[in-house]
């Protein structure tokens, strides 16, 4: 039976019992890392509903929700097919800015067409069981299809007019598509919920309609800024070269052209580290840490942290931390470096604590919270 509101706000205060805890060093105070749940595949994205309860996917194509006691529920139904091959399978999870009314859920996800595959955005309304997504429809497909294993993006991320940003991968052999704008390859685009191309986007000439912008090779973290309402973004490069941007409608971020990476065999990529007419990145990461899911800070437990964007590392194992000033990054701090597993996602839970899933065949959802 689904929750009321009374519930939920009950629940989004428990603190389930750790199955596991570790200690960790911060600026903020010794840190207390513990298991909310395990027995995830490889979980990918992560989001909390009102009642304090969490939707998660799983990357072979399951999507559970988990409640404040860490128990899983059974996969739920009317889930699309997904392609769980490489880095392909079931990605991000969103809730409708107006889930409250609609109980909108959006999925992104590596979809099986003929000839290859492709990022797609589908949404469906979560039945007040928890058991199901009913009325699942596609919204938004990457095109051109590509038969390739790597680089789909892609994170979720709700802008204040209602936008949906997608983050979208360059798929990795077609790397200089990311400079195609006619094409969703190495993109960030951004759509209304039904999949239309918002009348504010670019449409610049030449330039798909759901387009944003370009030259972007595979971002796997995004979130709003708090006080700005801007996208950042997290951004893999090859070897080194990982990227923190700003995307802004209409701008040329870059890839292959420019980078501060090289190829995985040494070879030089692209032109250098700048060219007139492309953006440079607010920060970037050399050598790589490979990051994942992003969040901004705006809690009331770790007040010299609001405003921090963390960034879960899957190379690193780590979540890094990123102080910012209006659209600049001043400093890096890294926590949780002997964690031992790869960071997918970061969020900020209704209980002002950080929630981590972990990307391992036997995946957990950590909470991080102070040790006192």
């Amino acid at each position: 039976m689904a929750l009321g509101l009374g519930a939920g706000l009950a629940l989004a205060g428990v603190i389930a019992p750790a199955t596991a805890q570790k200690r960790f060093p911060s600026s903020a105070g010794e840190l207390a890392v513990e298991t909310v749940a395990g027995g995830l595949e490889h979980p990918w994205g992560l989001a909390f509903l009102p009642d304090g309860r969490m939707l998660v996917t799983e990357r072979p194509g399951r999507l559970r929700i988990v409640d404040a006691k860490g128990e899983l529920s059974r996969p739920l139904s009317g889930i699309p097919s997904v392609m769980a091959r490489g880095q392909g399978g079931l990605l991000d999870v969103a809730l409708d800015p107006g889930f409250a009314e609609n109980r909108l859920v959006y999925l992104s996800y590596a979809e099986p067409r003929p000839g290859g595959n492709g990022t797609s955005v589908a949404r469906g309304r979560l039945n007040e069981q928890g058991t199901a997504l009913t009325g699942v429809e596609v919204v938004f497909r990457q095109m051109p299809t590509v038969s390739s294993n790597l680089h789909f993006g892609s994170r979720l991320v709700f802008d204040r007019t209602g936008a949906l940003f997608v983050t979208v991968g360059e798929r990795y052999t077609q790397r200089d598509q990311a400079q195609n704008p006619a094409n969703h390859l190495g993109k960030i685009i951004r759509i209304r919920p039904d999949g239309s191309a918002p009348a504010d986007n670019p449409k610049k000439p030449g330039w798909a309609p759901e387009v944003w912008s370009i030259g972007h090779r595979n971002v796997q973290g995004a979130a709003l800024h708090p006080d700005t309402g801007q996208l950042w973004t997290a951004e893999h490069g090859a070897r080194g070269g990982d990227e923190i941007n700003t995307p802004k409608a209409g701008l040329n971020y870059g890839w292959p052209v420019i980078t501060y990476g090289v190829d995985y065999s040494g070879a030089k990529i692209g032109e250098g580290t700048a060219k007139p007419g492309m953006e440079q990145p607010l920060f970037y990461w050399d050598p790589s840490i490979a990051p994942s899911g992003a969040a901004f800070y705006t809690g009331p437990v770790w007040p010299a942290w609001r405003n921090s964007l963390f960034v879960g590392a899957l190379a690193g194992s780590m979540l890094v931390r990123l102080s910012t000033q209006g659209e600049k990054v001043t400093g890096e701090e890294r926590l949780l470096t002997n964690i031992g597993a790869r960071i997918r996602d970061v969020r900020q839970g209704p209980d002002g604590f950080l929630y981590l899933l972990t990307d391992e065949t036997d995946g957990q959802i950590l909470r991080v919270r102070p040790a006192k």
